[in-house]
């Protein structure tokens, strides 16, 4: 019996998102069932986070126990063998034994895709938010996201009353003729925070928003995070990006060979 870690590719358009759920489709039940064949027993393996429904990933990391009497190489042939074609596993490797994926993680990284063209675009649509009016450059909004801050507005902590408090390592948004992409990683995020941090920048793009806005709702410290949620509401359009135009692109183990 080994612990294993994989690193897992998946088109989220047919999931309703990462997590197991009953009697609903989700990367983390397609899995399970390819371990099944593999003559796995155990009740659950693990995620290094969740991604909603519609959302993909090149990098999401999940672990598991399996007694495998094989290489690595035939496991992970066996894998792709039993998973469905909107799943892939890209890597293999035996993990310490108290591994958890996500507990372990130091920061994770997502990529936001979009387009502006005014006509929609069913071959990029699947992968990327098509965004009309065009917006103009996005490059200076990154830098606003930098460094410790309250992203209250900004999200919710997967736990009732947990710490809106996050820290951002790097964002930059890059343009290739119509195409905008936004790199952004960070210790930990909250619920919909990326989704909705692209919202916001699309919002300033289409000069529907001042930048100051998104500077305001970072440096604001109010009595509670509710409270800076209420207050952003009449200040910040409200709005998700689509999930279709995000991915997790890698999951970072800094303290782990």
């Amino acid at each position: 019996m080994a612990r294993y870690q994989i690193i897992l590719a998946y088109d989220g358009t047919h999931f309703l998102g990462s997590q197991r759920q009953a009697a609903s489709r989700t990367v983390q039940s397609e899995l399970e069932k390819a371990l099944h064949k593999l003559g796995w027993d155990e009740k659950t393996v693990t995620l290094a986070g969740r991604t909603d429904t519609g959302t993909h990933a090149s990098g999401q990391v999940a672990a598991f126990d399996l007694d495998w009497g094989h290489g690595l190489a035939d496991l992970h042939k066996a894998l792709n063998a039993h998973l469905p074609l909107d799943m892939a596993v890209r890597e293999v490797k035996v993990a310490a034994d108290a591994f958890h994926p996500r507990f372990d993680a130091s920061s994770r990284r997502y990529r936001y895709r979009l387009f502006c063209t005014s006509v929609r675009d069913p071959l990029r649509e699947r992968y990327a938010w098509r965004v009309w009016p065009i917006v103009t450059d996005l490059t200076p909004l990154a830098s606003i996201w930098l460094g410790t801050h309250d992203f209250a507005a900004f999200g919710t902590p997967p736990r009732t009353e947990g710490s809106t408090m996050r820290t951002v390592l790097s964002a930059e948004w890059q343009n290739h003729g119509d195409e905008w992409t936004f790199d952004i990683q960070a210790n930990a995020f909250l619920y919909r925070m990326v989704r909705r941090l692209v919202y916001a920048q699309v919002a300033v793009g289409q000069a529907k928003l001042p930048a100051e806005t998104l500077e305001w709702a970072l440096e604001k410290s109010p009595a509670s995070a509710r409270e800076l949620r209420e207050e952003a509401q009449s200040r910040i359009p409200a709005g998700l990006a689509p999930a279709s135009g995000l991915a997790l692109v890698e999951v970072c183990y800094d303290n782990l060979v």
